[in-house]
């Protein structure tokens, strides 16, 4: 991922909710309908179901995405807030992660200062996402600044658990996210798998789970498949990326998307996989169709 343009910069402009919201730009007027970019839903497997972060396709306004994805067969859009969840309603999609109650990527549960203002804001958002009818909300560790892991799993408990019985009221799943430290995300501390379930397992409830970012795993640990077969009862959602850059999960990357998507299938996940890779094709939803035949099995 390039310095000039990765998550962390792309989602400053689009977070809704968040004290960084920016209105994205409008690209709808120079996107015309393609007839081969088509996808006839009616053709997908059904086994996987599809969705797509909203930032990596920050070129086009969410009105534009939610066209594209529909004629592809996606059925839900990552990384939305409040203020556009009317559009996908417009649209018959669903916010597959939601966000907004975040502070950021690297002021999290991990460390007690930020506490306050982390469960002010869940406690508005989860009701807000139950209201709209959707399910996961995203969280994050936040970076380690020195802290042990101990020290960093006692303090997530100590936070998320003060959330998790108005999560398990609205039947909201609280989701933290794993993202590589080595080279995206310096001293991110929940950058491992063993790291996000093993704060599952002290924090014990179905509403808090682990988004398994296979791009971010990849770089941080590998061995994808037999980890997801391992620890799938953990997590409630899956990203893709190709390895290295995250960009097209295709050829020229190093991962078999296709055999990953089976292993995911086969434990019976029926969430959602969203893609989250950054295109470097010049037609890109092309990309975002191509990555949705690999990953439909």
């Amino acid at each position: 991922m390039s310095a000039s343009f990765d998550r962390r910069t792309a989602i400053k402009g689009i977070l809704a909710g968040t004290v960084t919201l920016g209105i994205p730009t409008g690209l709808s007027a120079l996107v015309t309908p393609n007839e081969e970019l088509k996808l006839d839903s009616n053709m997908l497997k059904g086994r996987i179901n599809h969705s797509v972060a909203r930032w990596c396709f920050s070129d086009f306004d969410v009105e534009t995405l939610c066209v594209e994805a529909k004629k592809i067969g996606i059925t839900g859009i990552d990384l939305v807030g409040p203020k556009d969840w009317p559009i996908l309603k417009k649209h018959n999609l669903v916010s597959t992660m939601c966000n907004g109650a975040e502070l950021n990527l690297v002021d999290g549960f991990n460390d007690l200062k930020f506490h306050e203002q982390l469960i002010k804001n869940y406690t508005e958002m989860i009701p807000l996402v139950a209201e709209a009818g959707y399910k996961n909300l995203i969280c994050f560790s936040g970076n380690r600044r020195g802290k042990t892991d101990e020290e960093g799993w006692n303090n997530c408990v100590m936070g998320l658990k003060k959330l998790i019985p108005l999560a398990e009221k609205h039947k909201v799943t609280l989701v933290m996210e794993l993202l590589n430290s080595k080279i995206d995300h310096k001293d991110y501390q929940c950058d491992k798998t063993y790291w996000g379930v093993e704060l599952a397992k002290r924090i014990n409830s179905e509403n808090f789970k682990l988004l398994y970012d296979i791009y971010h795993m990849q770089i941080d640990e590998g061995d994808v498949i037999r980890t997801i077969r391992e620890n799938h009862k953990y997590i409630a959602h899956y990203h893709t990326g190709g390895v290295p850059g995250r960009n097209e999960i295709d050829e020229s990357q190093e991962l078999n998307y296709s055999t990953i998507m089976k292993a995911i299938g086969d434990t019976g996940f029926t969430g959602f996989v969203g893609q989250e890779f950054i295109p470097k094709q010049k037609d890109k939803i092309a990309s975002l169709k191509k990555a949705i035949a690999i990953c439909d099995i």
